[in-house]
């Protein structure tokens, strides 16, 4: 189950950024946690390759992650922004969310992520 896309912007031919509500229906909240439903890493994960491989890397796939950073969580109701770079020579993905509040946007993941062929 993937998040409602708001917006996306080709920025460059390598460079792609989506505007992304978090639904609090996403089945990916439930369960995880009771007290505060927060999105889990895998499901961030997972979002980051489906768009990378639909958009900038047809024909690739997941091989390892080289990094990530979960520095805040992502909540339901949530507003976030996911750039996501694609270097085709170096075969490496990198990407970031953001989450909105109001104008601002404040980091919430980041990572780089190794594909293949």
């Amino acid at each position: 189950m993937r998040p409602r896309e708001i917006a996306r912007t080709t920025v460059q031919p390598n460079e792609t950024e989506l505007v992304l509500a978090l639904d609090p229906e996403l089945l990916w909240f439930r369960g995880h946690f009771a007290i505060q439903p927060l999105l889990p890493g895998v499901a961030q994960l997972d979002w980051v390759m489906h768009y990378a491989i639909t958009v900038l890397a047809p024909g690739f796939r997941f091989l390892s992650i080289q990094n990530v950073k979960f520095q805040s969580p992502l909540l339901p109701g949530n507003i976030v922004t996911l750039v996501i770079r694609w270097f085709p020579e170096k075969q490496i993905l990198t990407f970031s969310y953001h989450r909105h509040e109001g104008d601002e946007r404040h980091a919430a993941s980041s990572g780089k992520i190794k594909l293949c062929r």
